[in-house]
């Protein structure tokens, strides 16, 4: 039996227009892809940066107001110990979702991060077993831990403004929390002359 032969000239355009269609889905399936996996990672980039800008703003306002609170009363008492618990929990939350550092882009943001909280974690903990545990130290010996703390405190603000640019969020209200001063009593208002 003889071979036809295949004739191809009738259908070069319909192979031409399926091999171009093939072409086309194949580099806009990959397009799509390319684009959805860019926005997800810049979203996971917003939410990591939002996390730990609000656990740095956090940690920064309750170690404020430890410093505070040293200056009344006992310097080491009860209520600076609640705060430097406080600080501590906040630590805990960094510690917890760490592996959001990496989903910073920024290298060199990461480790800074990383560092000014490993560098408030160490003496925290030292200042607080020292408290709790009687005869675990003396009152200058946590002021140096705390001294320490409070240099690597002032490291978080410009760290909170970096993560911000990321996040697309102003940490602006953790600098409106009230001070407490030891100002005199507001005055009670006085009645108007026809009450």
């Amino acid at each position: 039996m003889p071979l036809t032969h295949f004739d191809v000239g009738s259908h070069t355009e319909t192979i031409g227009a399926v091999a171009v269609g093939a072409l086309l889905a194949t580099v806009g399936g990959v397009a799509a892809n390319q684009l959805e996996a860019y926005f997800r990672r810049r979203d996971r980039e917003r939410t990591a940066a939002l996390l730990l800008g609000e656990t740095l703003s956090g940690l920064r306002v309750l170690l404020q107001g430890a410093e505070r609170a040293r200056h009344i009363g006992e310097p080491y008492g009860p209520f600076t110990l609640r705060l430097l618990h406080a600080a501590r929990r906040e630590l805990d939350i960094y510690d917890r979702n760490r592996e959001s550092l990496l989903d910073l882009r920024n290298a060199a943001l990461r480790v800074d991060v990383h560092v000014v909280m490993v560098s408030i974690a160490m003496p925290l903990d030292g200042m607080i077993d020292s408290i709790v545990n009687p005869g675990g130290g003396d009152n200058e010996t946590r002021d140096q831990a705390f001294f320490f703390i409070l240099e690597n405190v002032a490291k978080i603000k410009p760290l909170v403004d970096r993560l911000g640019r990321i996040a697309r969020h102003r940490f602006d209200d953790f600098d409106r929390i009230p001070r407490a001063t030891a100002a005199a009593p507001s005055p009670v208002p006085s009645s108007s002359p026809g009450e």
